[in-house]
């Protein structure tokens, strides 16, 4: 795999871009603070701004890594962040990206989420050179399973009781996508 860290994606609406001091107040306004976003997350409810402010102190520091992947989205049209998508795990010695995302739920239903994820694994695939982007999501939030299928996942099976998050113990539903099916559909 050819490590770049996070890069600059820019789609039709989106800037998937680095995390900034400065984006403290908009991640907190537009997802981190909103318990509807959170709900099926691995982190709590951002109660105060500081948080916010915290998570990209760690965000910034962890950039210099080049395996390191985690991309602020910003909607072009209001000039700020809405969520966030990168890379939970790498694994090196399968050429492996596993992706997590969020985005604030004044945006949900919009097509925005499956937009950034469509450009994460085509950078992953293009630019990265893995062979296999996957990505989970808990049972009981089949929505995100739906964005994974627009993005040309394919459904490969639950995990009873493989996960936790804010709703406890949870089934995880797994969908992949290797380097083959990605080239084949889009070349």
């Amino acid at each position: 795999m050819n490590h770049l860290g996070t890069q600059t994606i820019e789609t039709g609406r989106l800037i998937l871009r680095k995390a900034r001091p400065e984006d403290a107040q908009a991640m907190f306004g537009n997802w981190a603070s909103d318990d509807r976003v959170t709900k099926f997350m691995t982190w709590q409810t951002y109660t105060k701004p500081e948080e916010a402010e915290w998570r990209i102190a760690y965000l910034l520091n962890e950039y210099a890594n080049d395996n390191f992947y985690e991309w602020f989205i910003e909607l072009k049209e209001i000039g700020q962040p809405i969520g966030s998508i990168g890379a939970v795990h790498v694994k090196d010695d399968v050429q492996l990206a596993h992706i997590g995302y969020c985005i604030g739920s004044k945006w949900w239903g919009q097509g925005i989420m499956p937009e950034a994820l469509a450009a994460v694994i085509k950078f992953f695939f293009e630019q990265v050179g893995v062979n296999r982007v996957e990505a989970c999501h808990d049972v009981d939030n089949p929505n995100s399973g739906k964005v994974m299928a627009k993005c040309g996942m394919t459904y490969e099976g639950t995990l009873r009781q493989s996960g936790w998050n804010n709703q406890g113990i949870n089934d995880r539903a797994f969908y992949g996508i290797l380097r083959e099916e990605y080239y084949s559909n889009n070349h």
